[in-house]
């Protein structure tokens, strides 16, 4: 999937306004059914299955929240398949309306800035529930999960459930990631997919509970380990390009420490300074390595970069390409700048002196991060309610948007204890 883009200068971008605000409107059968159809063809493919648990406490027409794992673009062919009975909205990023937003619009979709407060969407939110009678499905991880496991949740989640005052529904998919995850370029493996859709809060259940209790609830719902399961499940992924890619997650070796020199290629990541390599299994196990799934691997890496941060070393810096949205017509190329974060942030300059922009550890508890985003390349998004900024590294092999994404993480969370 692709985006469209103009290249404009950057004082013509600022000068654009604002695109207003449009409430939500009532989605129809008609969208719900072409919907269904459309993703028909993979639900086939991946011989998808889905099971109940509690489901008969719901009204036929009760509007509920809907929260599901994010794992890839498959999710919303799940959805749409599950249900095609019911009228929901979903809730997704704004640059999705990028040249199309009419057409999202019309299949119930409600445009949001990932990992930002947005009064808005809340809005939007009360609006579906209590207007439409609509109900709303929303990915609360907000991106793709990176290694496989769970990414945080926002920590204001309990709170808006208990404002909204609707019945909760949980959607947990399985195979999802493993078909088609973010790291592998769009590669899809044979790699069968099925959810489990579970009845979680009622509103009476949200009324007496503290938003604390509903929060700690949810972080329980959405642990999860893909490469694990699919190791204790039996699952076999033969394709031989199963860990193309694998180097944007896995970026620093646990034999000589070295950053941005690893290479995932076939069914081998390789360190390209100390010559180490590992054959990730068709089992989901990486063979005779420190750190036997990815999960793992991944985990240490981001202690690693805890400690950085903890001792004020931590910094990456790098020439990128600028991307902003400013409305829904286009992704705005305005030029070149420098990308820094440290401990006190992000700081991003260029377009001959014209832009400069900070943003704090504690805007935001985790990071718009991608990998191929559009197919243009991996990105660091930052910006505010008045700009994105979309960041793409000029040295795409040596990017690690990964680390980047961990460190904003643990600033967030360091910063939310003292």
């Amino acid at each position: 999937m692709k985006i469209r883009q103009k290249d404009l200068p950057y004082s013509a971008v600022m000068a654009i306004e604002a695109p207003k605000h449009v409430y939500p409107s009532k989605q129809s059968r008609l969208a719900r059914m072409i919907l269904k159809a459309a993703s028909s063809p993979e639900m086939a493919a991946t011989g998808f299955s889905y099971t109940s648990d509690g489901m008969d406490r719901l009204g036929a027409d009760e509007p509920c929240l809907i929260l599901m794992n994010h794992s890839s673009f498959t999710d919303l062919q799940i959805t749409s398949t599950i249900f095609s009975g019911r009228q929901y909205h979903i809730v997704c990023t704004n640059d999705g309306f990028v040249g199309k937003a009419s057409l999202m619009r019309w299949i119930g979709c409600i445009p949001t800035r990932k990992f930002a407060v947005d009064p808005v969407l809340v809005r939007d939110l009360k609006y579906c529930f209590e207007k439409l009678s609509s109900s709303v499905i929303m990915f609360p991880e907000a991106s793709y999960s990176f290694d496989g496991s769970e990414t945080p949740l926002p920590g204001s989640l309990g709170k808006l459930i208990k404002m909204l005052g609707v019945s909760v529904v949980m959607v947990r998919t399985k195979g999802s990631f493993l078909r088609d995850p973010l790291y592998n370029n769009l590669q899809k493996r044979k790699v069968n997919v099925s959810a489990k859709v579970k009845y979680l809060l009622s509103p009476e259940d949200t009324a007496g509970m503290r938003a604390e209790e509903i929060s700690s609830l949810l972080d329980e719902e959405f642990r999860y380990d893909h490469f694990r399961e699919q190791y204790d499940s039996g699952v076999l992924i033969t394709e031989p390009f199963r860990a193309d890619g694998l180097h944007r997650v896995l970026y620093k070796c646990p034999v000589c420490g070295r950053e941005g020199r690893m290479h995932g290629k076939g069914t081998e990541i390789k360190c390209l300074e100390c010559g180490s390599s590992w054959e990730l299994g068709e089992n989901g196990m990486l063979k005779d390595c420190p750190y036997p799934f990815v999960t793992d691997w991944y985990r240490w890496e981001r202690e690693e970069v805890k400690n950085e941060i903890t001792s004020g070393t931590y910094r990456m810096e790098m020439d990128v390409d600028i991307r902003i949205l400013r409305d829904m017509e286009y992704i705005y190329h305005v030029g070149e700048g420098r990308l820094v974060h440290d401990v006190s942030g992000f700081s991003l300059t260029g377009c001959d002196g014209e832009l400069s922009y900070t943003q704090s550890p504690r805007s935001s508890y985790s990071l718009y991060a991608d990998y191929f985003w559009y197919e243009i390349g991996d990105m660091i998004s930052i910006g505010d309610h008045r700009s994105q900024y979309y960041c793409f590294p000029k040295d795409q092999d040596a990017a690690i948007v990964a680390k980047a994404r961990l460190a904003c993480e643990e600033m967030y969370r360091l910063s939310s204890r003292k």
